[in-house]
Protein backbone atom coordinates (compact mmCIF):
# COMPACT_ATOMS: atom_id res chain seq x y z
CA UNK A 1 0.00 0.00 0.00
CA UNK A 2 1.24 3.51 -0.02
CA UNK A 3 1.59 5.27 2.95
CA UNK A 4 3.48 8.46 2.27
CA UNK A 5 2.27 10.55 5.07
CA UNK A 6 4.65 13.28 4.56
CA UNK A 7 6.37 15.73 7.05
CA UNK A 8 6.77 14.19 10.12
CA UNK A 9 5.12 10.95 9.32
CA UNK A 10 8.53 9.25 8.83
CA UNK A 11 7.73 5.97 10.16
CA UNK A 12 4.54 5.18 7.92
CA UNK A 13 7.21 6.59 4.97
CA UNK A 14 10.01 3.81 5.60
CA UNK A 15 7.39 1.09 5.02
CA UNK A 16 6.98 1.90 1.62
CA UNK A 17 10.37 2.95 0.66
CA UNK A 18 12.22 -0.01 2.54
CA UNK A 19 10.08 -2.35 1.03
CA UNK A 20 10.67 -0.98 -2.58
CA UNK A 21 14.58 -0.94 -1.91
CA UNK A 22 14.83 -4.39 0.58
CA UNK A 23 17.00 -5.64 -2.38
CA UNK A 24 19.64 -2.91 -0.77
CA UNK A 25 21.16 -4.11 2.58
CA UNK A 26 22.63 -0.55 2.77
CA UNK A 27 19.90 1.23 1.85
CA UNK A 28 17.39 -0.81 3.82
CA UNK A 29 19.76 0.02 7.04
CA UNK A 30 19.26 3.61 6.21
CA UNK A 31 15.34 3.34 6.03
CA UNK A 32 15.76 1.64 9.01
CA UNK A 33 17.76 4.51 10.53
CA UNK A 34 15.45 7.62 9.70
CA UNK A 35 11.99 5.26 11.38
CA UNK A 36 13.81 5.13 14.21
CA UNK A 37 15.39 8.40 14.95
CA UNK A 38 12.77 10.95 12.90
CA UNK A 39 10.86 12.78 15.41
CA UNK A 40 6.82 12.26 15.56
CA UNK A 41 5.38 16.17 15.96
CA UNK A 42 2.02 15.08 15.55
CA UNK A 43 -0.02 12.28 15.39
CA UNK A 44 -2.83 11.43 12.75
CA UNK A 45 -6.48 9.92 13.36
CA UNK A 46 -8.42 8.42 10.36
CA UNK A 47 -11.74 7.57 9.26
CA UNK A 48 -11.36 3.46 7.84
CA UNK A 49 -14.15 2.99 5.13
CA UNK A 50 -13.82 -0.46 3.73
CA UNK A 51 -15.73 -1.51 0.59
CA UNK A 52 -18.81 -4.20 0.53
CA UNK A 53 -17.69 -7.73 0.94
CA UNK A 54 -21.30 -8.27 -0.79
CA UNK A 55 -22.32 -10.93 1.63
CA UNK A 56 -25.52 -11.60 3.67
CA UNK A 57 -27.30 -8.43 4.11
CA UNK A 58 -24.73 -6.27 2.70
CA UNK A 59 -25.70 -7.73 -0.56
CA UNK A 60 -28.96 -5.52 -0.22
CA UNK A 61 -27.19 -2.66 1.79
CA UNK A 62 -24.30 -2.46 -0.28
CA UNK A 63 -22.98 -0.46 2.90
CA UNK A 64 -19.13 -1.74 3.53
CA UNK A 65 -17.99 -1.24 7.13
CA UNK A 66 -15.91 1.64 8.75
CA UNK A 67 -13.60 1.20 11.31
CA UNK A 68 -11.04 4.56 12.99
CA UNK A 69 -7.03 4.35 12.55
CA UNK A 70 -4.53 5.93 15.20
CA UNK A 71 -1.24 6.47 14.33
CA UNK A 72 -0.18 7.18 17.79
CA UNK A 73 -2.43 4.73 20.05
CA UNK A 74 -1.37 1.36 19.91
CA UNK A 75 -2.89 -2.09 21.48
CA UNK A 76 -1.79 -2.99 25.41
CA UNK A 77 -4.57 -5.49 24.83
CA UNK A 78 -7.04 -5.98 22.60
CA UNK A 79 -9.45 -4.35 24.59
CA UNK A 80 -7.29 -1.72 26.36
CA UNK A 81 -5.51 1.36 24.61
CA UNK A 82 -1.88 3.00 25.08
CA UNK A 83 0.30 5.27 23.38
CA UNK A 84 2.59 3.75 20.95
CA UNK A 85 6.06 2.71 21.35
CA UNK A 86 8.82 4.12 19.11
CA UNK A 87 8.90 1.92 15.81
CA UNK A 88 5.10 0.80 16.14
CA UNK A 89 2.87 1.71 13.41
CA UNK A 90 -0.46 2.49 15.50
CA UNK A 91 -3.64 0.74 15.54
CA UNK A 92 -7.20 0.43 13.63
CA UNK A 93 -10.40 0.33 16.63
CA UNK A 94 -13.64 -1.07 15.05
CA UNK A 95 -16.42 -2.63 16.42
CA UNK A 96 -19.26 -5.26 14.98
CA UNK A 97 -22.40 -6.96 15.33
CA UNK A 98 -20.73 -9.49 17.45
CA UNK A 99 -16.78 -9.87 17.66
CA UNK A 100 -17.54 -13.96 18.76
CA UNK A 101 -15.09 -13.75 21.72
CA UNK A 102 -16.01 -15.07 25.14
CA UNK A 103 -16.92 -11.58 26.66
CA UNK A 104 -19.29 -8.98 24.77
CA UNK A 105 -17.53 -6.60 23.54
CA UNK A 106 -18.04 -3.30 21.64
CA UNK A 107 -14.82 -2.74 20.31
CA UNK A 108 -11.48 -4.65 19.58
CA UNK A 109 -7.95 -2.67 18.54
CA UNK A 110 -5.17 -4.60 16.64
CA UNK A 111 -1.86 -3.32 15.35
CA UNK A 112 -2.28 -1.21 12.09
CA UNK A 113 -0.20 -3.73 10.10
CA UNK A 114 -2.40 -6.75 11.47
CA UNK A 115 -5.57 -4.80 10.45
CA UNK A 116 -4.50 -4.42 6.76
CA UNK A 117 -1.94 -7.37 6.14
CA UNK A 118 -2.08 -9.59 9.09
CA UNK A 119 1.27 -9.49 9.97
CA UNK A 120 3.63 -7.19 12.15
CA UNK A 121 5.97 -6.16 9.60
CA UNK A 122 4.67 -5.32 6.25
CA UNK A 123 7.91 -6.55 4.70
CA UNK A 124 6.04 -10.15 5.67
CA UNK A 125 2.40 -9.00 4.25
CA UNK A 126 1.00 -11.48 1.65
CA UNK A 127 1.51 -10.89 -2.05
CA UNK A 128 -1.85 -13.00 -3.03
CA UNK A 129 -4.84 -13.55 -0.85
CA UNK A 130 -6.27 -16.74 -0.37
CA UNK A 131 -9.64 -18.27 1.98
CA UNK A 132 -6.32 -20.30 2.67
CA UNK A 133 -3.56 -17.34 3.24
CA UNK A 134 -6.15 -15.32 5.75
CA UNK A 135 -7.17 -18.36 7.89
CA UNK A 136 -4.05 -18.55 8.50
CA UNK A 137 -3.02 -15.12 9.22
CA UNK A 138 -6.48 -15.24 11.83
CA UNK A 139 -5.18 -18.23 13.81
CA UNK A 140 -1.94 -16.99 14.21
CA UNK A 141 -2.93 -13.79 15.76
CA UNK A 142 -5.78 -15.66 18.04
CA UNK A 143 -2.99 -17.78 19.31
CA UNK A 144 -0.72 -14.82 19.61
CA UNK A 145 -2.72 -11.66 20.65
CA UNK A 146 -6.21 -13.55 21.28
CA UNK A 147 -5.93 -16.57 23.58
CA UNK A 148 -7.22 -14.56 26.63
CA UNK A 149 -10.16 -13.06 24.56
CA UNK A 150 -11.02 -16.67 22.67
CA UNK A 151 -11.19 -20.06 25.01
CA UNK A 152 -14.57 -21.15 23.58
CA UNK A 153 -14.69 -23.44 20.80
CA UNK A 154 -17.02 -21.43 18.86
CA UNK A 155 -14.67 -18.07 19.32
CA UNK A 156 -11.79 -20.40 17.82
CA UNK A 157 -13.67 -22.39 14.92
CA UNK A 158 -16.79 -19.77 14.00
CA UNK A 159 -16.16 -18.30 10.43
CA UNK A 160 -19.15 -15.89 11.90
CA UNK A 161 -17.08 -14.42 15.05
CA UNK A 162 -16.19 -11.02 13.55
CA UNK A 163 -12.51 -10.82 15.28
CA UNK A 164 -11.61 -11.97 11.73
CA UNK A 165 -12.51 -9.57 10.05
CA UNK A 166 -9.71 -7.29 11.62
CA UNK A 167 -6.97 -9.76 10.97
CA UNK A 168 -5.40 -9.08 7.36
CA UNK A 169 -8.65 -6.67 6.17
CA UNK A 170 -6.77 -5.85 2.29
CA UNK A 171 -7.34 -9.16 1.70
CA UNK A 172 -10.85 -9.33 1.63
CA UNK A 173 -12.03 -5.80 -0.01
CA UNK A 174 -10.64 -2.59 -0.62
CA UNK A 175 -10.45 0.48 1.68
CA UNK A 176 -10.13 4.44 2.12
CA UNK A 177 -8.51 6.03 5.12
CA UNK A 178 -9.31 9.91 5.88
CA UNK A 179 -6.71 11.13 7.48
CA UNK A 180 -5.90 14.24 9.72
CA UNK A 181 -3.62 15.24 12.38
CA UNK A 182 -4.36 15.11 15.67
CA UNK A 183 -2.04 15.79 18.71
CA UNK A 184 -0.75 14.01 21.70
CA UNK A 185 -3.08 15.45 24.25
CA UNK A 186 -5.81 14.59 22.50
CA UNK A 187 -4.84 10.81 22.15
CA UNK A 188 -3.98 10.58 25.71
CA UNK A 189 -8.12 11.76 26.25
CA UNK A 190 -9.30 9.43 24.02
CA UNK A 191 -6.95 6.73 26.20
CA UNK A 192 -8.13 7.48 29.13
CA UNK A 193 -11.85 7.86 28.15
CA UNK A 194 -11.79 4.65 26.35
CA UNK A 195 -10.00 2.73 29.03
CA UNK A 196 -12.39 3.99 31.76
CA UNK A 197 -15.86 3.32 30.35
CA UNK A 198 -17.21 -0.31 30.47
CA UNK A 199 -16.05 -2.23 26.81
CA UNK A 200 -20.10 -3.43 26.79
CA UNK A 201 -20.96 -4.70 22.92
CA UNK A 202 -24.62 -2.61 22.77
CA UNK A 203 -24.95 -3.22 18.57
CA UNK A 204 -27.61 -2.45 17.26
CA UNK A 205 -28.08 -1.39 13.14
CA UNK A 206 -29.98 1.44 13.83
CA UNK A 207 -28.20 3.77 15.76
CA UNK A 208 -25.04 1.97 17.49
CA UNK A 209 -23.50 0.09 14.73
CA UNK A 210 -20.05 0.41 13.11
CA UNK A 211 -20.39 4.04 11.96
CA UNK A 212 -22.37 5.35 14.74
CA UNK A 213 -19.08 3.92 16.89
CA UNK A 214 -17.03 5.45 14.12
CA UNK A 215 -18.54 8.87 14.76
CA UNK A 216 -18.11 8.51 18.32
CA UNK A 217 -14.27 7.88 18.28
CA UNK A 218 -13.48 10.69 15.90
CA UNK A 219 -16.35 13.23 17.32
CA UNK A 220 -13.99 13.00 20.64
CA UNK A 221 -11.06 14.29 18.65
CA UNK A 222 -13.27 17.01 16.80
CA UNK A 223 -16.53 17.49 18.04
CA UNK A 224 -19.09 16.96 15.50
CA UNK A 225 -16.77 16.66 12.47
CA UNK A 226 -18.27 13.80 11.59
CA UNK A 227 -22.66 13.10 11.45
CA UNK A 228 -24.51 10.71 9.38
CA UNK A 229 -26.46 11.81 6.29
CA UNK A 230 -30.26 10.81 7.55
CA UNK A 231 -31.94 11.95 4.76
CA UNK A 232 -29.89 9.61 2.03
CA UNK A 233 -29.82 6.53 4.58
CA UNK A 234 -33.11 7.05 6.06
CA UNK A 235 -32.44 7.76 9.71
CA UNK A 236 -29.59 5.81 9.62
CA UNK A 237 -25.91 6.45 9.61
CA UNK A 238 -23.75 4.96 7.20
CA UNK A 239 -19.85 4.15 6.59
CA UNK A 240 -20.10 6.42 3.67
CA UNK A 241 -21.69 8.97 5.45
CA UNK A 242 -19.01 9.37 8.19
CA UNK A 243 -15.98 9.03 5.50
CA UNK A 244 -17.67 12.21 3.87
CA UNK A 245 -18.60 14.54 6.34
CA UNK A 246 -15.29 14.01 7.65
CA UNK A 247 -13.95 14.73 4.20
CA UNK A 248 -16.05 18.39 4.50
CA UNK A 249 -14.47 18.57 7.52
CA UNK A 250 -10.62 18.04 7.04
CA UNK A 251 -11.18 20.17 3.62
CA UNK A 252 -12.72 23.50 5.80
CA UNK A 253 -9.48 23.20 8.07
CA UNK A 254 -6.46 23.87 5.96
CA UNK A 255 -4.55 23.00 9.43
CA UNK A 256 -5.65 19.29 9.80
CA UNK A 257 -3.38 18.00 6.96
CA UNK A 258 -5.84 16.29 5.05
CA UNK A 259 -5.19 13.38 2.88
CA UNK A 260 -6.97 9.93 2.10
CA UNK A 261 -5.12 6.74 1.51
CA UNK A 262 -6.16 4.38 -0.92
CA UNK A 263 -5.53 0.71 0.00
CA UNK A 264 -5.98 -1.82 -3.14
CA UNK A 265 -7.47 -5.51 -2.56
CA UNK A 266 -4.70 -7.93 -2.33
CA UNK A 267 -4.97 -10.35 -6.07
CA UNK A 268 -6.03 -13.24 -5.33
CA UNK A 269 -8.95 -15.99 -5.53
CA UNK A 270 -10.69 -14.08 -2.89
CA UNK A 271 -14.03 -12.28 -4.32
CA UNK A 272 -13.46 -8.87 -5.52
CA UNK A 273 -15.26 -6.08 -2.92
CA UNK A 274 -17.48 -3.72 -4.41
CA UNK A 275 -17.99 0.02 -3.76
CA UNK A 276 -20.05 1.06 -0.21
CA UNK A 277 -23.09 2.95 -1.11
CA UNK A 278 -25.48 5.25 1.20
CA UNK A 279 -29.35 4.32 1.17
CA UNK A 280 -30.56 6.26 -1.36
CA UNK A 281 -27.28 5.51 -3.52
CA UNK A 282 -27.99 2.03 -3.77
CA UNK A 283 -31.88 1.90 -4.42
CA UNK A 284 -30.23 4.23 -7.31
CA UNK A 285 -27.55 2.23 -8.43
CA UNK A 286 -28.87 -1.46 -7.62
CA UNK A 287 -29.89 -2.70 -10.93
CA UNK A 288 -31.54 -6.31 -8.28
CA UNK A 289 -33.68 -3.07 -6.66
CA UNK A 290 -34.70 -1.26 -9.75
CA UNK A 291 -37.21 -3.49 -10.81
CA UNK A 292 -38.79 -3.80 -7.23
CA UNK A 293 -38.49 -0.16 -6.97
CA UNK A 294 -40.42 0.29 -10.25
CA UNK A 295 -42.93 -2.13 -9.14
CA UNK A 296 -44.07 -1.31 -5.53
CA UNK A 297 -42.62 2.09 -5.08
CA UNK A 298 -43.01 4.28 -8.47
CA UNK A 299 -44.01 7.12 -6.72
CA UNK A 300 -41.13 6.95 -4.18
CA UNK A 301 -38.46 6.54 -6.84
CA UNK A 302 -38.59 10.22 -8.49
CA UNK A 303 -37.94 11.42 -4.83
CA UNK A 304 -35.12 8.49 -3.97
CA UNK A 305 -33.35 9.50 -7.40
CA UNK A 306 -33.39 13.88 -6.54
CA UNK A 307 -32.00 12.89 -2.80
CA UNK A 308 -29.25 10.87 -4.59
CA UNK A 309 -28.26 12.93 -7.00
CA UNK A 310 -29.00 16.58 -5.14
CA UNK A 311 -27.24 15.98 -1.69
CA UNK A 312 -26.12 12.30 -1.37
CA UNK A 313 -23.18 12.25 -4.08
CA UNK A 314 -19.87 11.18 -2.98
CA UNK A 315 -16.77 9.25 -4.34
CA UNK A 316 -13.92 8.03 -2.47
CA UNK A 317 -12.15 7.25 -5.21
CA UNK A 318 -12.22 10.67 -6.48
CA UNK A 319 -11.58 12.05 -3.14
CA UNK A 320 -8.14 9.88 -2.68
CA UNK A 321 -7.08 10.73 -6.52
CA UNK A 322 -7.78 14.76 -5.55
CA UNK A 323 -6.22 14.63 -2.16
CA UNK A 324 -3.46 11.11 -1.80
CA UNK A 325 -1.04 13.37 0.00
CA UNK A 326 -0.87 16.63 2.36
CA UNK A 327 0.69 18.98 -0.54
CA UNK A 328 -2.93 18.52 -3.04
CA UNK A 329 -4.75 19.27 0.27
CA UNK A 330 -2.83 22.49 1.05
CA UNK A 331 -2.26 23.41 -2.73
CA UNK A 332 -6.10 23.29 -2.77
CA UNK A 333 -6.46 25.81 0.15
CA UNK A 334 -3.97 27.86 -1.41
CA UNK A 335 -5.55 28.05 -5.23
CA UNK A 336 -8.92 29.01 -3.32
CA UNK A 337 -6.93 32.06 -1.51
CA UNK A 338 -4.94 32.87 -4.74
CA UNK A 339 -8.75 32.92 -6.43
CA UNK A 340 -10.29 35.16 -4.22
CA UNK A 341 -6.78 37.65 -4.57
CA UNK A 342 -7.40 37.78 -8.53
CA UNK A 343 -3.98 36.27 -9.38
CA UNK A 344 -4.37 34.17 -11.78
CA UNK A 345 -0.63 32.91 -12.32
CA UNK A 346 -0.27 32.00 -9.13
CA UNK A 347 -3.32 29.89 -9.65
CA UNK A 348 -2.16 28.83 -12.38
CA UNK A 349 1.49 27.77 -10.78
CA UNK A 350 -0.45 25.67 -8.07
CA UNK A 351 -2.65 24.02 -10.17
CA UNK A 352 0.23 22.90 -11.89
CA UNK A 353 2.35 21.86 -8.93
CA UNK A 354 -0.81 19.89 -7.66
CA UNK A 355 -1.50 18.06 -10.43
CA UNK A 356 2.16 17.41 -10.86
CA UNK A 357 1.72 15.74 -7.51
CA UNK A 358 -1.19 13.71 -7.94
CA UNK A 359 0.03 12.27 -11.33
CA UNK A 360 3.03 11.08 -9.31
CA UNK A 361 0.92 8.94 -6.84
CA UNK A 362 -2.18 8.07 -9.00
CA UNK A 363 -0.66 7.99 -12.15
CA UNK A 364 -1.90 9.03 -15.81
CA UNK A 365 -4.29 7.35 -18.07
CA UNK A 366 -1.44 7.35 -20.25
CA UNK A 367 1.10 6.07 -17.98
CA UNK A 368 -1.55 2.99 -17.37
CA UNK A 369 -2.02 2.53 -20.97
CA UNK A 370 1.72 2.51 -21.31
CA UNK A 371 2.16 -0.24 -18.81
CA UNK A 372 -0.46 -1.93 -20.59
CA UNK A 373 1.29 -2.12 -23.31
CA UNK A 374 4.72 -3.31 -22.35
CA UNK A 375 3.26 -6.45 -20.62
CA UNK A 376 1.14 -7.78 -23.27
CA UNK A 377 4.65 -9.33 -24.98
CA UNK A 378 5.69 -9.96 -21.11
CA UNK A 379 3.02 -12.66 -21.42
CA UNK A 380 3.57 -13.50 -24.34
CA UNK A 381 7.47 -14.36 -24.06
CA UNK A 382 7.13 -16.02 -21.02
CA UNK A 383 3.90 -18.71 -22.70
CA UNK A 384 6.94 -19.04 -25.20
CA UNK A 385 8.86 -20.20 -22.89
CA UNK A 386 6.18 -22.74 -21.71
CA UNK A 387 4.39 -20.98 -18.32
CA UNK A 388 0.75 -21.82 -18.53
CA UNK A 389 -0.33 -18.63 -17.32
CA UNK A 390 -3.44 -18.62 -19.37
CA UNK A 391 -6.05 -15.20 -19.88
CA UNK A 392 -6.90 -15.06 -16.52
CA UNK A 393 -5.17 -13.31 -13.72
CA UNK A 394 -6.73 -15.79 -11.00
CA UNK A 395 -5.53 -19.01 -12.70
CA UNK A 396 -2.01 -19.16 -11.02
CA UNK A 397 -3.82 -17.88 -8.16
CA UNK A 398 -6.26 -20.77 -8.22
CA UNK A 399 -3.34 -23.79 -8.89
CA UNK A 400 -1.21 -22.68 -6.21
CA UNK A 401 -3.96 -22.43 -3.94
CA UNK A 402 -5.21 -25.33 -5.02
CA UNK A 403 -2.00 -27.71 -5.41
CA UNK A 404 -0.65 -26.74 -2.21
CA UNK A 405 0.54 -26.76 1.09
CA UNK A 406 0.60 -23.14 2.43
CA UNK A 407 1.97 -22.63 5.84
CA UNK A 408 3.82 -19.36 7.79
CA UNK A 409 6.77 -18.96 9.89
CA UNK A 410 7.22 -17.05 12.99
CA UNK A 411 6.97 -13.82 11.64
CA UNK A 412 3.74 -14.77 9.50
CA UNK A 413 5.62 -14.91 6.15
CA UNK A 414 4.12 -17.12 3.79
CA UNK A 415 5.20 -20.01 2.38
CA UNK A 416 3.24 -22.29 -0.39
CA UNK A 417 4.61 -26.37 -1.07
CA UNK A 418 3.34 -26.49 -4.82
CA UNK A 419 2.92 -30.21 -5.75
CA UNK A 420 3.79 -30.82 -9.55
CA UNK A 421 3.59 -34.05 -12.02
CA UNK A 422 5.56 -36.86 -10.92
CA UNK A 423 5.10 -35.80 -6.90
CA UNK A 424 7.75 -33.20 -7.71
CA UNK A 425 7.41 -30.58 -5.23
CA UNK A 426 8.60 -26.80 -5.40
CA UNK A 427 8.51 -24.23 -2.13
CA UNK A 428 7.84 -20.68 -3.43
CA UNK A 429 7.11 -17.72 -1.01
CA UNK A 430 3.84 -15.64 -1.00
CA UNK A 431 5.00 -12.84 1.00
CA UNK A 432 7.20 -9.51 -0.35
CA UNK A 433 10.15 -10.80 2.46
CA UNK A 434 10.40 -14.48 0.69
CA UNK A 435 8.90 -14.60 -2.75
CA UNK A 436 12.67 -13.95 -3.49
CA UNK A 437 14.49 -15.94 -1.00
CA UNK A 438 17.23 -17.91 -2.87
CA UNK A 439 15.01 -21.12 -1.72
CA UNK A 440 11.63 -19.71 -3.17
CA UNK A 441 11.72 -21.47 -6.75
CA UNK A 442 12.40 -18.72 -9.62
CA UNK A 443 9.76 -20.04 -11.87
CA UNK A 444 6.78 -19.82 -9.79
CA UNK A 445 7.87 -16.53 -8.52
CA UNK A 446 8.02 -15.11 -11.85
CA UNK A 447 4.47 -16.57 -12.86
CA UNK A 448 2.91 -15.23 -9.18
CA UNK A 449 4.31 -11.75 -10.11
CA UNK A 450 3.10 -11.81 -14.05
CA UNK A 451 -0.27 -12.99 -12.10
CA UNK A 452 -0.35 -10.22 -9.94
CA UNK A 453 0.62 -7.24 -12.13
CA UNK A 454 -1.72 -8.98 -14.60
CA UNK A 455 -4.11 -8.39 -12.14
CA UNK A 456 -3.67 -4.81 -11.11
CA UNK A 457 -3.55 -3.81 -14.70
CA UNK A 458 -7.10 -5.19 -15.41
CA UNK A 459 -8.65 -4.24 -12.87
CA UNK A 460 -10.79 -0.71 -11.95
CA UNK A 461 -9.54 2.03 -10.39
CA UNK A 462 -11.15 1.28 -7.26
CA UNK A 463 -9.72 -1.96 -6.99
CA UNK A 464 -6.22 -1.18 -7.68
CA UNK A 465 -3.07 -0.03 -6.55
CA UNK A 466 -1.66 3.70 -6.90
CA UNK A 467 1.01 4.09 -9.50
CA UNK A 468 3.61 4.69 -6.23
CA UNK A 469 2.89 0.84 -5.57
CA UNK A 470 2.30 -0.35 -9.10
CA UNK A 471 6.05 0.82 -9.78
CA UNK A 472 7.17 -1.21 -7.17
CA UNK A 473 5.88 -4.03 -8.29
CA UNK A 474 6.96 -3.78 -11.90
CA UNK A 475 10.83 -3.73 -10.10
CA UNK A 476 9.76 -6.68 -8.38
CA UNK A 477 8.32 -8.29 -11.94
CA UNK A 478 11.80 -7.59 -12.85
CA UNK A 479 13.46 -9.29 -10.58
CA UNK A 480 11.90 -12.09 -10.83
CA UNK A 481 12.05 -12.24 -14.95
CA UNK A 482 15.74 -11.94 -13.86
CA UNK A 483 16.16 -14.93 -11.56
CA UNK A 484 14.15 -17.13 -13.81
CA UNK A 485 15.77 -16.02 -17.05
CA UNK A 486 19.10 -16.90 -15.34
CA UNK A 487 17.43 -20.04 -14.35
CA UNK A 488 16.54 -20.29 -18.22
CA UNK A 489 20.35 -19.75 -19.47
CA UNK A 490 22.18 -22.71 -16.41
CA UNK A 491 19.22 -24.78 -18.22
CA UNK A 492 19.02 -24.22 -21.85
CA UNK A 493 21.84 -22.65 -23.49
CA UNK A 494 21.56 -20.26 -26.17
CA UNK A 495 17.97 -20.34 -26.60
CA UNK A 496 17.68 -19.96 -23.25
CA UNK A 497 20.02 -16.99 -23.49
CA UNK A 498 17.76 -15.52 -26.77
CA UNK A 499 14.48 -15.37 -24.78
CA UNK A 500 16.57 -14.04 -21.51
CA UNK A 501 17.14 -10.91 -23.83
CA UNK A 502 13.81 -11.15 -25.23
CA UNK A 503 12.76 -10.38 -22.21
CA UNK A 504 14.93 -8.11 -20.49
CA UNK A 505 14.04 -5.79 -23.71
CA UNK A 506 10.44 -6.16 -22.89
CA UNK A 507 10.87 -4.97 -19.72
CA UNK A 508 12.48 -1.68 -20.02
Amino acid sequence: MYLERNRGDSAAWCLTESAAGRSSTALAVLFLLVCLFSSRAYADVGVVLNESLDTSVARITGSGHTAVYLSNICPETPVKLRLCRPGEAGSVISNYTRLGEDQRFEWNVVPFNIYLYGVENPEDRPLFGTAQVKEILEERYREKYLAAYCATKSCQTSNNAEWREMVGASLSRSMYIFVVATTEEQDRALIEEFNALPNRNHFNGMTRNCANFAERVINTYFPHATHGDYINDFGMTSPKAIARSFTRYGLRHPESQFRVWHIAQVPGTIKRSTECRTGTEQLYRSKKLLLPMLIFAYHELPVVTASYLLTGRFNPQSTSEKYPTVETSEAQHEIRQAKAADNAAQVERLEAEQSRERERVVGTAQEWKEYRGKFGPIVDQAEDDGMALGRHWADVFKRVDGESKISADTNGALWAEVHGPGGAVSRVGLSASNIFAPESDARLAYELMLTRDDRELKSPKHGRETMVEFKTDWAWLKQARDQESERLVESGGSAAGHARSSMIDLLH
